[in-house]
């Protein structure tokens, strides 16, 4: 991607101990991202959270949580996200995922990056 172009942003919500194919979910996903060559993704865990079952995670230690939120973050044009989606879908059995259109500003690209 070129910088201060249209991208799109893909958060993927799903719970720590959510696996796929022996690894934790927000690994699999980050790691078929990188397969499909889509430009960046970052996995990041959340301190509290709930959801559909208004179930609340917490990080909090009185009340610590064995499932905290995770949101993958993807960026990428649109044609490359909607090709990695039902990669996305074919890993999720639970979770939430969005999609909303984003300026990209800078973006540098390390090629020395293995």
């Amino acid at each position: 991607m070129n910088t201060s172009s249209e991208g799109y942003l893909l958060r993927i919500f799903v719970g720590e101990s959510d696996k796929k194919e022996g690894m934790p979910l927000y690994e699999w996903l980050i790691r078929r991202a990188k397969e499909e060559k889509l430009a960046g993704a970052t996995a990041i865990r959340g301190i509290e959270s709930f959801g559909e079952r208004s179930q609340l995670h917490t990080a909090k230690i009185l009340q610590l949580s064995t499932d905290l939120p995770i949101i993958v973050e993807v960026v990428d044009t649109c044609e490359k996200i909607d090709a990695f989606m039902p990669i996305v879908e074919s890993g999720l059995t639970g979770g939430m995922v969005t999609l909303q259109k984003v300026q990209i500003r800078v973006y540098h690209s390390n090629v020395n990056n293995t």
